[in-house]
């Protein structure tokens, strides 16, 4: 079973769960639960995909120490991440880059909303490509490029995790209604969420990328479709869209004083 296969199986899976995706958030009217089935779609398809044998049948085959690993990083991204867009979507309205869609689709909403949240199932297939790659990298036992991408992705996870607790608090403040976040990493960013989510896949290489072996080449795919998703299709462009709607000048200034998805490490005086 190659890993191309598993890529494939990955995509199946997807679609069945974003097909459900869908038609859950016809009947809830809440287009927002797409990201929360796709995150832990994503992250129980590629810890599957992890530790699945390449070859078929698996006649006294075990998982090896680095498949576990890999496997568990991903289920740890999709718990963290799945939990905070459940809680965020169950609490509040519908997210300004799905509701959007209701008046540009108009009468085809149904229709067209299946083809938006399908299209998030090739992306899943995709970064198995880098997932499956890192789980099967040659070398048997952990050294310091194992240590290190596991340091990665904490860091990320943790950096995600203060991005989103500071623009929760920064909301739940009466205070701010109308304003824009613009402390704390969002003063350094205006995407610092986006940033830490795109970092976190960066393991994948720093642990197993080796241009030695063509194989591990594929977990270069993974940041790069994590950078052009959040940068170009579903992340960056609509919600900005959204923001200068609801926000107007106020949101034109801070782009303009702040870098879109790289943080500035030096805030300017």
């Amino acid at each position: 079973m190659t890993i191309g296969f598993l890529s494939l199986a990955v995509l199946a899976l997807m679609t069945g769960v974003m097909t459900a995706a869908w038609a859950y958030g016809l009947k809830v009217r809440n287009a927002g639960w797409t990201d929360v089935f796709w995150t832990f779609g994503t992250g129980g398809a590629l810890a599957g995909a992890a530790l699945w044998p390449l070859v078929w049948p698996p006649t006294g085959w075990t998982p090896e120490p680095r498949q576990w690993l890999v496997a568990g990083l991903v289920a740890i991204w999709a718990v963290r991440l799945g939990r905070h867009l459940a809680a965020r979507v169950a609490a509040g309205p519908e997210d300004a880059r799905y509701a959007a869609f209701r008046t540009q689709f108009g009468s085809a909403y149904r229709l067209r909303m299946l083809g938006v949240v399908l299209a998030q199932a090739p992306a899943s297939a995709l970064l198995a490509l880098s997932v499956i790659a890192a789980a099967r990298r040659p070398e048997a036992g952990f050294d310091l490029r194992d240590a290190a991408a596991v340091l990665l992705i904490l860091a990320a996870l943790a950096g995600e995790a203060v991005a989103d607790a500071q623009l929760r608090a920064f909301k739940a403040d009466p205070a701010n209604r109308g304003k824009v976040m613009d402390r704390g990493l969002w003063a350094r960013s205006r995407h610092p969420n986006y940033f830490f989510e795109w970092l976190a896949w960066l393991a994948w290489p720093v642990m197993a990328f080796d241009a030695a072996h063509p194989a591990s080449w594929l977990t270069l795919v993974a940041p790069a479709v994590m950078y052009l998703l959040l940068n170009l299709v579903s992340g960056v462009p609509p919600l900005e869209a959204a923001m200068l709607r609801s926000r107007g000048q106020a949101f034109r200034d801070y782009q303009a004083r702040t870098p879109a998805f790289f943080p500035r490490i030096f805030r300017r005086s």
